[in-house]
């Protein structure tokens, strides 16, 4: 044909139809002649084919929402905006599969070159472990893992709640070994939560799990990588290229090629949050009003979340159903309790080991046992359990005894009292009382689900606000549900396509973040660079740019900050924020002697200059002394004792002048100069940990080694300047920063640091 329309398919589940069930689709449903049809394309879920144009139509409006086999198509145009879209959901799917493989290669290598002892020795595995069933309970089939000496205690290992964990008896890396959600972790016990419940091996004894191993011993635990939030992402991902009405104008404005609904702030009398401030009360009414996306731009200290919580609530008053996630079960925890204080009904999606014990009872697995439609689904299991024991006294129809013999075959053998084959009538006949007890049962386990599914369906349509992780949002429990608003928190540290994992259920999304700190942590460096790493509020920012206040513009700024002092902020105000934010009365003038830490308290010495509590803003130069950066054999870190050593002094004069634990933190962009300082400092010290990790906190006052100290200027990623604005803006009332200054200045944001520090905090070269 030299005229042709190209349509993509999207089969959903994928499956095994050839392109002549795609004709034979088209030929049947929409009545279009074998030679109207050209070339057809498949691959894996989506297919191109060429139809002449006047039947392109036809076969859209008879098939797209229908069934091609056993999958449920959506069929659109080839047009110009679908192609633009389906290039970029394949381009995000190539690269979420770089970063699955690559997490995937790290465990399985590990798994594969370490024998189980040596991956106990590194805290990722346990052996030697017996299995004892705990029944039903939230989350699933329980099973506590103990080692098989009783009351010997576990070792040291780094697994934890809501860790996956796979468990294993002869290989490790089977693809049929059970993997569970760890829901309680003792010095004894680990217990975790299957579903389905682990076949009977699971509590068995003397079993040798790895041929590799010296000794006969029992099960081995493996802390192991969870591979559904990447097949969500891709599930999310399939569905851009033919989507339709309101996920059509959201993925058109996230990728550029439609701009945004222009509409007027919605008025708003009534304020759950009166201590609301100006700029929080515009991003609430530009939220709200929003007919298809709006960006909320929170700096560090602004109330994100705060504000966040305002727009769901503001939502749920105007009868909307709503749902909110986050990328990590900390951001959902927070909003969910924002929302309880506050009186909201809602609803915590996920599993409830990843949930902060206070919240448990606002889970979707708490709140559905206490209706009736659960009991009465839970005494349908039961039932059903109950017959499925009587067929312990029968032949099951396996084996031996089957000989080829459909289902039906047996049936009728047994009505009519005869043998087959070797197989005596009294066989027969107990194999057709099995298959008839087996009929019995899944019938009741079919009447639980739907049950089951009903009582989902009842807590979830009773809630004001459904919560969960982006991840989350893509489980079965969601199907068939479309919510009128998305609010997405923690946007900037969230993957594009784990953001269209909620938004392929909401008609409107409000994405709240700061994309001038620190992106998502993307393992596979390829995938990096190729893109993964821009999330898609930095899109957005980026196809839309207007000035925050401008008539019409997709993004409100959050400019009154909380947090710092003024001159803390001051530094990151101009670098990162073009100068828009301003310190809140509470925060501009805090500092440690606030806390009424004296001055004649701290050594009389340089510390005396450095720690002074009317000194918000520190930077102690240490390129006057002898203070090189060292790298551990096999590590690709970095840590500098000299650097260690000092801020573990200043620590401890800080808590010599009277000042608590919790109100300090030390931070490090690197993993092996938090270690070290860790280890200098005494137990139940102050929090350490990388920058990255402290993402999102904030302590009185925060101690930053910067590390790098060297001839060469080689700074390695402190040449990110979101990183240095997270460290720098963790602080309330003082911050001090240490470093060689000869080595760090030569990145520009740094450089620009020591400067301001000279000029307008404090610098104390040692």
């Amino acid at each position: 044909m030299s005229d042709e329309t190209t349509l993509l398919v999207h089969f959903q589940p994928p499956s095994d139809e050839g392109p002549s069930d795609i004709v034979g689709a088209f030929t049947n449903e929409a009545d279009v002649a074998p030679d109207a049809i050209g070339a057809i394309d498949i691959d894996d879920d989506t297919a191109t084919v060429n139809v002449r144009p006047n039947v392109a139509d036809r076969i859209v409006q008879a098939l797209d929402g229908g069934r091609i086999g056993t999958s449920t198509v959506s069929i659109a145009l080839l047009d110009a905006e679908t192609e633009s879209a389906r290039a970029y959901a394949t381009r995000l799917t190539d690269l979420v599969e770089l970063e699955r493989e690559e997490e995937m290669r790290r465990h399985e290598r590990e798994i594969e070159t370490l024998s189980g002892r040596e991956r106990e020795d590194r805290g990722r595995a346990l052996l030697r472990m017996r299995g004892r069933d705990e029944g039903e309970g939230l989350g699933g089939h329980h099973v506590k893992l103990m080692r098989e000496q009783k009351g010997q205690p576990l070792p040291d290992h780094e697994i934890r709640v809501g860790d996956l964990i796979m468990i294993s008896k002869t290989d490790p890396l089977r693809d049929d070994n059970p993997t569970g959600t760890v829901t309680q972790v003792t010095n004894y016990s680990i217990t975790a939560s299957f579903d389905p419940k682990p076949d009977g091996w699971v509590f068995g004894k003397g079993l040798r799990p790895d041929r590799r191993e010296e000794v006969v011993s029992g099960l081995r635990v493996d802390l192991y990588v969870n591979d559904i939030p990447y097949q969500r992402m891709q599930d999310a991902l399939a569905q851009l290229p033919t989507a339709d009405g309101a996920l059509k104008q959201l993925r058109d404005v996230s990728t550029g090629v439609a701009s945004p609904a222009a509409t007027e702030p919605a008025p708003i009398d009534d304020w759950h949050n009166s201590a609301l401030n100006d700029a929080q009360r515009r991003a609430v009414r530009k939220a709200v009003a929003t007919d298809d996306v709006h960006l909320i731009h929170g700096p560090p200290g602004t109330g994100k979340t705060t504000t966040a919580t305002e727009v769901l609530q503001q939502c749920v008053d105007r009868g909307e159903s709503v749902l909110a996630t986050a990328a990590s079960n900390t951001a959902v925890d927070n909003v969910v309790a924002f929302l309880a204080e506050q009186g909201t009904d809602v609803v915590r999606l996920g599993h409830p080991a990843r949930v902060n014990d206070r919240l448990r009872t606002h889970t979707l697995d708490a709140q559905i046992e206490d209706t009736d439609t659960h009991r009465r689904s839970q005494q349908k299991r039961e039932k059903a359990f109950a017959v499925l024991d009587r067929q312990e006294d029968l032949t099951a129809p396996s084996g031996r005894w089957r000989r080829g013999m459909s289902d039906r075959k047996i049936k009728e053998r047994a009505e009519q009292g005869r043998g087959s084959r070797g197989v005596p009538p009294e066989r027969i006949e107990e194999m057709a009382a099995w298959l008839a007890l087996q009929e019995r049962a899944d019938a009741l386990f079919d009447e639980a689900e739907a049950l089951e599914q009903e009582a989902i369906d009842e807590v979830l349509g009773a809630a004001d606000v459904v919560c969960g992780t982006n991840s989350t949002a893509g489980s079965d429990l969601l199907d068939g549900h479309t919510f009128d608003t998305l609010v997405i928190d923690e946007a900037t540290q969230a993957t594009a396509p784990s953001c269209w994992i909620p938004m392929t259920h909401a008609r409107r999304a409000v994405l709240v973040g700061d994309h001038k700190q620190l992106p998502p942590t993307i393992q596979n460096q390829e995938a990096a660079r190729r893109g993964l790493r821009r999330t898609l509020f930095e899109r957005l920012a980026h196809h839309h740019e207007t000035a925050p206040e401008a008539p019409g513009s997709i993004r409100s700024l959050l400019r009154r900050q909380y947090r710092m002092h003024e001159t803390i902020m001051g530094f990151p105000n101009r670098t990162f924020y073009d100068g828009r934010l301003e310190a809140d009365d509470t925060a501009r003038h805090r500092t440690l002697a606030g806390l009424g830490v004296p001055e004649h308290a701290l050594p009389a010495d340089e510390r005396r200059a450095i720690l002074d509590p009317e000194a918000p803003l520190v930077f102690v130069d240490t390129s006057g002394i002898d203070a090189p950066e060292h790298q551990r054999s096999g590590s690709h870190s970095r840590e500098n004792p000299r650097e260690a050593d000092l801020i573990a002094q200043l620590t401890t004069a800080l808590l010599e002048a009277g000042m608590a634990p919790s109100a300090i933190a030390v931070i490090s962009p690197y993993d092996d100069q938090v270690d070290r300082i860790d280890r200098a400092l005494a137990p139940n010290g102050p929090e350490t940990d990388t920058v990255d990790g402290f993402q999102g906190r904030e302590k009185e006052i925060v101690l930053l080694s910067l590390v790098r100290s060297n001839d060469r200027g080689a700074i390695g990623f402190l040449d990110e300047p979101r990183r240095f604005n997270v460290a720098v803006t963790r602080a309330e009332r003082k911050a001090v920063v240490v470093g060689d200054a000869s080595t760090v200045a030569a990145a520009d944001v740094l450089g620009a640091f020591v400067r301001y520090a000279e000029t307008t905090g404090r610098a104390v070269p040692l």
